[in-house]
């Protein structure tokens, strides 16, 4: 069962598993996403990570104890014309001549220098710096979500995609950041969520970038009372 939150035109939020949703999902230009890589992230072994100043209690979950099957990643390709997936290192999926590389600059500890995302995209590797370590990091980002990416680098990331990109999937909402980079450029967007904290939380923060306007960009039009503004 899942429910769906209209935010603006073209702004579509569902609270449910992508799995049964993503099959009823039509064509879209792009998937951009960051599923679970079965890695055994779990809270406990998050909030007490090496070197962190000020370890973070996500509380309990237990999503990422198994990668997303194979078949939901087949799904993402065949319902999309591009595709870029952070953690992608840890799928079988085709050479490609682009990895996107976000080098964290971590510093000491146990977490991983950088996070690869594999894409489809014509062109070659592309690298980002930004800063990332615990609670020491480049921006102003609230962190809420044991695996969440700064909007800065999701922003660099959508700027990989061919300009003629005009709707974006993340099945793998979290805590909507690429949502929220996707408006800020004026893109549509389709997110799925399935647990319901963060699906409120990714709904708050991709209604607050809708509501900040932009003279430069033609962002979709929030809703007002099931209403489309003007």
């Amino acid at each position: 069962m899942s429910t769906k939150e209209i935010l603006a035109d073209g702004i579509e939020l569902y609270l449910g598993d992508c799995r049964d949703i993503l099959p009823t999902l039509g064509k879209v230009d792009a998937v951009v996403t960051d599923p679970p890589y079965g890695i055994g992230e779990s809270s406990k072994k998050v909030a007490s990570r090496g070197n962190l100043a000020m370890p973070i209690d996500y509380g309990e979950f237990d999503w990422d104890e198994e990668p997303s099957p194979i078949w939901v990643i087949d799904i993402l390709r065949d319902i999309s014309r591009w595709q870029i997936i952070f953690g992608g290192n840890y799928y079988h999926l085709p050479p490609t001549s682009c990895w996107l590389v976000w080098d964290k600059r971590n510093g000491t500890n146990d977490f991983a220098d950088c996070e690869l995302a594999w894409t489809n995209l014509r062109k070659a590797v592309r690298r980002i710096d930004w800063l990332w370590n615990g609670m020491i990091r480049k921006g102003y980002d609230i962190r809420v979500h044991p695996t969440q990416k700064p909007l800065g680098v999701m922003s660099w990331v959508l700027e990989q995609l061919p300009s003629d990109v005009s709707l974006i999937c993340d099945p793998f909402m979290g805590s909507g950041t690429t949502g929220v980079a996707a408006v800020k450029i004026g893109r549509k967007f389709i997110g799925i969520e399935k647990d319901p904290g963060y699906f409120d939380i990714a709904c708050k923060r991709i209604s607050e970038a809708l509501n900040q306007p932009d003279m430069f960009i033609d962002r979709p039009k929030p809703m007002i009372q099931g209403i489309f503004a003007l």
